[in-house]
């Protein structure tokens, strides 16, 4: 991504020469335009944030110099502006600093000062992102600039997701399971003007269906057996900020009705309140179903589905945006090691080139989760592929280190038990328990003696948890 500076001039003569001495002191790009509301709009369509310097002139025809830099500091804060003027008023310089612009400099300038001040106004420019990136991050904000693929594999989305960002409106997020859904949502925020209120996210589909009403909209003390207190509900929680409705397609019909009227009228009804409460909050909400097929089905509303997908935004799946692979293997070791306080070890390229090519339907869940065990399991450095293979395959790092073994169990050992997934999720207790026992049969030809013995349980126990 090039840096780029507009200059906006309605003097063709002056557009030329700065862009010239751009050029060839600094070497960067320029945009040239002749009016402030010309360039208002270019900077309005600038999702990349690709110009990061504007040098203003301050007397121009239709809106002045001044009321653009207005308009520049509302919008786009960290941009900074050098203002231009052939006028020899002090007070000009004095008005034009109140309101945000970085320096002033008269016409006729002398080339070496240009210069010297665009390089210095863009060492600002770049110190301010890094603060505003610094704290959003010690504040717990995420915007776009943190996803990993902001300028690969999800560029075209983000771009539209900036845009969105800026609005109040309603956005569906539609993706594969461990495509980053919540991460997207989470940008929104991030971006959004309602970045500094609370983001809350809310699970539909974990949410026992008895339970929906209250959770998303709350009760009040004594509405029904067991509410022993007022509870606010997460769209309150949310107030002046955004909520989060990750897998609505799972929302029980009763519970999509309400939710209905919650967007059509910016209102809650706890249950048991004798009045409804309005609230201000933005809904995003996120699927991996395709709820028009759920609404033909029968199972989701078609009003509640047109309000909810205002803006839709489809995240790809990982197999279709595998460039940003190095990316994501670099990121997550360097998290997992952090967390684990050890060195990060590096991948070989044969090893990412493997990465690469792997179908990951689990999507960035999955190869978080697949980093995570290779990282436990092999102690290699640097990570070849044979060593990824034999982790994610053969549940061994190295199995030329291993002990000698049986050939019944070397043979067992070769499609080794993983605790994980085919997409990279931790199976649940009960199936890893079910499943471990039925490895201890087959390697001890169905002995159920030996094989509790071997799982050190009572042959009391096995019988019964295997009979379930």
């Amino acid at each position: 991504m090039t840096d780029t500076i507009l200059i906006v001039d309605d003097d063709p003569m002056q557009l030329q020469m700065l862009s010239i001495l751009i050029r060839r002191k600094l070497s960067l790009d320029s945009i040239k335009c002749d009016n402030g509301h010309e360039a208002l709009k270019l900077l309005s369509k600038d999702t990349q944030r690709t110009i990061k310097l504007v040098i203003l002139d301050l007397n121009m025809p239709h809106i002045s110099g001044l009321d653009v830099l207005k308009e520049i500091t509302k919008t786009h804060s960290l941009l900074p502006v050098i203002m231009l003027t052939g006028s020899s008023d002090i007070q000009d310089a004095v008005t034009a600093l109140k309101c945000g612009a970085f320096d002033f400099i008269s016409k006729p300038y002398e080339a070496e000062r240009m210069a010297l001040t665009v390089k210095n106004a863009l060492k600002l420019s770049l110190l301010s992102s890094e603060v505003k990136r610094l704290k959003s991050t010690a504040e717990g904000a995420f915007t776009f600039d943190r996803m990993i693929g902001v300028e690969s594999g999800l560029k075209s989305v983000i771009n539209i997701g900036r845009k969105a960002a800026a609005s109040d409106i309603p956005v569906l997020i539609h993706g594969e399971t461990g495509t980053g859904k919540e991460v997207m949502a989470r940008a929104l925020h991030g971006e959004s003007p309602r970045a500094d209120e609370p983001f809350i996210a809310v699970n539909c589909g974990a949410i026992p269906a008895q339970l929906v009403e209250s959770t998303l909209f709350g009760h009040e003390k004594g509405a029904f057996t067991g509410a022993t207190e007022q509870a606010l509900g997460k769209f309150r929680e949310a107030q002046g900020g955004t909520i989060f409705l990750d897998e609505v397609g799972e929302l029980p019909l009763e519970a999509q009705v309400k939710l209905l009227r919650t967007l059509q009228q910016n209102e809650v009804e706890p249950v048991g309140a004798g009045k409804p409460v309005p609230i201000n909050v933005r809904v995003i909400s996120a699927t991996h179903k395709n709820l028009q097929n759920e609404v033909q089905n029968g199972t989701f509303r078609e009003d509640l589905f047109f309000r909810l997908n205002v803006l839709g935004i489809d995240l790809p799946p990982l197999r279709q945006r595998t460039q940003d692979i190095p990316a994501l293997v670099e990121h997550f070791i360097a998290r997992i090691c952090d967390i684990d306080d050890r060195p990060s070890p590096t991948i070989s390229p044969s090893a990412m080139s493997y990465l690469k090519q792997q179908p990951w339907d689990g999507n960035v869940r999955q190869l978080e989760n697949s980093l995570r065990k290779i990282l436990v399991l092999c102690d290699n450095d640097p990570i070849e592929d044979t060593d990824i293979k034999n982790v994610l395959h053969g549940g061994s790092a190295s199995p030329a280190s291993s002990a000698p073994q049986s050939a019944n169990q070397n043979a067992t050992h070769n499609s080794a038990y993983s605790i994980f997934t085919d997409e990279g999720e931790i199976k649940p207790l009960a199936q890893i328990e079910a499943e471990v026992m039925d490895l201890a049969l087959s390697m001890t030809d169905n002995n159920t003696t030996q094989a509790a013995k071997m799982l050190g349980m009572a042959k009391s126990t096995f019988y019964r948890k295997n009979a379930k």
